[in-house]
């Protein structure tokens, strides 16, 4: 365990440029292609890097019902498994989530179909 952490504080303190050639090197001699991930540098000027991985878990928000508010009950109950009671509050209590920690795909399908029922919807 001890050499788990000596790796991580050794990862930890890379820079840029050495965080880039650890990348190739793990590509050309190991065949393993890093996940795409944007390097952050300290505000503090020391040097340090760090990986901001992508997101992966998004929210779909109902940020109204919109005119046809009906329409977005229906596919909001359809989509949560809600009754249609706690499916109307949902939509009449908006700005609420309606699913949180879905994949981007999940979400956006979501959305769309919100959209489509007359919903103003975002995504985060």
């Amino acid at each position: 365990m001890a050499d788990v952490k000596s790796l991580a504080e050794q990862l930890v303190g890379l820079t840029v440029k050495e965080v880039q050639e650890l990348a190739d090197v793990l590509k050309n001699e190991y065949g393993i292609e890093p996940a795409a991930a944007a390097v952050v540098v300290a505000a503090d000027g020391g040097g340090a890097a760090a990986a901001a991985e992508e997101k992966t878990a998004f929210n779909v928000i109902l940020k109204s019902g919109g005119a046809s508010k009906l329409n977005v009950v229906k596919v909001v109950k359809d989509l949560t498994g809600l009754g249609l009671k706690e499916a109307k509050e949902l939509v009449d209590g908006a700005p609420k989530a309606v699913k949180e920690g879905v994949s981007k795909a999940e979400a956006e399908d979501i959305a769309n179909k919100l959209k489509e029922a007359g919903a103003d919807v975002e995504i985060n």
